[in-house]
């Protein structure tokens, strides 16, 4: 794992370019503490700082060719680099050295972009080609690894693994987009393309950039979902498909450990991490270790199915307490590793302390599970509301206009998002757009000052995905559209996202089996009734691992996993809130409605629902972030 960043630009010089890379490594080096490097040729500069994982004597970066034309940095992993091996030897690579950046090299070196779909593993990387002058960089096709990129005001263009990097580097400016902002609070993040600050985005998973020698940038994509129907792909049998889903598994868990040093994984008690952790340990010549975070509040805590599964399989496992008031101490280093606001991912931040701390360098996380089997209830619910519309429509309009508006008044925030629903959505695809709304679109609004909510009002309340995603979609049944939104939204523009960033902030590589471009395209064709039913959460899952996975966790109600952020936040965060909501810290805010923003802070500590903390945590952490120095 690593940290990339460059900058292309024949108006600059070549120390400029290399003093304002390593400023951007320099920013980032909690990714890669390991080692560093600088490259500079022509009008561009690379550089890069490593976490040493796989061959961690000889994998330096940047890496050039043997004839100097190619040289690459590079972020995350590729787990099929010794398959691909032999075939790039018989191609006549020469190979140095056992480590999957050369490997990613000579493929690029003998294939280009087309090496893109062979490789396995999660990844963003850049490459420049010094004969032809041009800079080549990918993401890959889930989003597990991040790139961001900026024009420059003479032309060129910066990238960087992080937007806390491409600032770090002098060359951009640190301007909020109140357009972003907009999408931040329908969202609980801003969706690629664009990014919390103007003129700098981030590349959408399963694209390529390319420079070509005038400067010009061009993105594509090189990866989209598969054909929702592939015959001939398709189990004959239940029982077959779990059969083959067990294979698969094992495959994608036996792929995710390739490593040099020691590998552990994150263990909530959970079906998710519970069957990786089995899986782990089924393989395993050593003791695994494993690690969980535990709470004092009562109902939070899964202590005791954590503690069952590593008992089962016989890990090494390492608790950590987690209270509101190491929370509350630790909150400055954790705002200072966002680099984009976000109201999720502290259990991550901490999770990856826990795991380091413990001894490993690598954890395997059961992030993903969720989307690939139906484990939210919009698999449920979204359906059943389908069904619903063409009726709701029937009805006149001033009567569907009493009932949102009715559903409006209600405090519930079930209600207010049914309300939502019920003004803007017209098919699957635009109720799958809206269901991880934060905030109901007029409580949005509200906040937003007059040209911010006029922007926010041009982009609608839908997914700015939407279309795009609907005719990729096309012939999809409901349940691969729901685990498509799914995993293209929340997964990947908040889970993924925030993992990477605050396991990065520990210097730990984190690895997620069940977000496996490999493991996706065999389930996706399979039949929707294998892979889910709504009696039984992950019913799949539980059955392809009922050999391992004990029985108190496979046949459990499933639990998500939250902190007791609601009891935290009238305790030991209030203090932090009471600041990050006064009326100094909301004047760095000036596209928010001070008033707006006030009243929803103090309506969460005088009706004391629980389950509006996130929505207040989430605007909390906007004004925290925009208020960082």
């Amino acid at each position: 794992m690593c940290g990339i960043a460059g900058i292309f630009s024949a108006k600059r010089a070549a120390p400029e370019r290399e003093a304002a890379v390593a400023r951007m490594v320099e920013r980032e080096v909690h990714r890669g503490p390991d080692d560093r490097g600088l490259h500079s040729a022509g009008p561009m500069t690379i550089g890069m700082c490593r976490l040493a994982i796989i061959d961690p004597a000889n994998g330096h970066q940047p890496m050039s060719s043997p004839d100097g034309r190619f040289t690459i940095v590079f972020n995350g992993a590729i787990y099929n680099y010794r398959e691909l091996q032999p075939a790039l030897a018989a191609g006549g690579w020469q190979f140095r050295t056992n480590c999957d950046t050369e490997v990613l090299l000579a493929a690029y070196a003998q294939r280009g972009p087309a090496c893109l779909a062979q490789l396995r593993g999660m990844f963003a990387f850049a490459v420049w080609d010094d004969r032809e002058q041009t800079l080549f960089a990918a993401r890959d096709p889930l989003g597990i690894k991040p790139l961001y990129y900026a024009r420059l005001p003479d032309g060129g263009v910066a990238f960087a693994s992080e937007l806390n990097a491409l600032l770090a580097g002098g060359q951009v400016a640190r301007e909020i987009d109140p357009a972003s902002v907009g999408e931040y609070l329908a969202w609980f993040s801003v969706p690629a393309p664009r990014t919390i600050y103007r003129g700098i985005a981030n590349l959408p998973p399963g694209h390529s950039l390319s420079v070509d020698a005038a400067g010009r940038v061009r993105t594509q994509a090189w990866w989209q979902l598969p054909a929702a129907v592939q015959p001939g792909r398709a189990a004959a049998n239940y029982q077959d498909f779990i059969h083959g889903l067990r294979h698969q598994l094992e495959d994608t868990i036996r792929a995710h450990r390739v490593a040099d040093v020691p590998v552990g994984a994150f263990l909530s008690g959970g079906m998710d991490s519970t069957a990786i952790v089995g899986l782990m340990a089924r393989g395993s010549r050593h003791k695994l270790k494993t690690f969980s975070l535990v709470f004092g509040e009562a109902g939070f805590s899964e202590q005791a199915s954590s503690r069952l599964a590593a008992q089962a399989f016989d890990t090494e496992h390492h608790e950590e307490l987690l209270t509101g008031a190491r929370v509350a101490a630790d909150l400055p280093r954790i705002l200072a590793s966002f680099d984009q606001p976000t109201g999720d991912g502290i259990n991550t931040y901490y999770a990856s302390q826990t795991a380091r701390r413990g001894g490993v360098t690598v954890a395997l996380s059961g992030l993903g599970g969720d989307e690939l089997f139906g484990g939210y209830p919009s698999f449920r619910d979204l359906p059943r509301l389908h069904r619903l519309l063409p009726w709701w429509r029937l009805l006149p309009g001033r009567i569907r206009g009493m009932v949102v508006n009715q559903l409006r008044a209600r405090p519930s925030a079930r209600a207010r998002k049914l309300a939502d629903f019920l003004t803007h959505a017209r098919d699957l695809h635009e109720l799958a757009s809206l269901q991880r709304r934060v905030l109901p679109e007029n409580t949005r609004l509200a906040l937003l000052t007059p040209d911010a909510r006029a922007e926010a009002g041009r982009l609608g309340p839908n997914h700015p995905m939407l279309e795009n995603f609907a005719f990729q979609l096309a012939g999809a049944d409901p349940f691969q559209i729901i685990s498509a939104w799914e995993s293209r939204t929340y997964m990947t523009d908040v889970l993924l996202r925030d993992s990477d960033v605050f396991s990065m902030a520990h210097s730990l590589e984190l690895r997620v089996p069940f977000v496996d471009r490999v493991l996706l395209e065999w389930l996706w064709p399979q039949p929707a009734w294998f892979k889910y039913d709504p009696r039984q959460t992950k019913r799949a899952l539980a059955d392809a691992t009922a050999d391992i996975v004990p029985a108190a966790i496979r046949n459990r109600p499933k639990r998500g996993f939250t902190l007791p952020f609601a009891r935290w936040m009238l305790a030991d965060l209030k203090p932090f809130l009471d600041e990050t909501f006064s009326r100094g810290s909301l004047a760095a805010c000036p596209w928010l409605e001070a008033h707006a923003v006030e009243q929803v802070w103090h309506d969460y500590k005088t009706s004391h629902d629980p389950r509006a903390w996130s929505r207040v945590w989430t605007l909390a952490m906007l004004v925290a972030f925009a208020n960082r120095r």
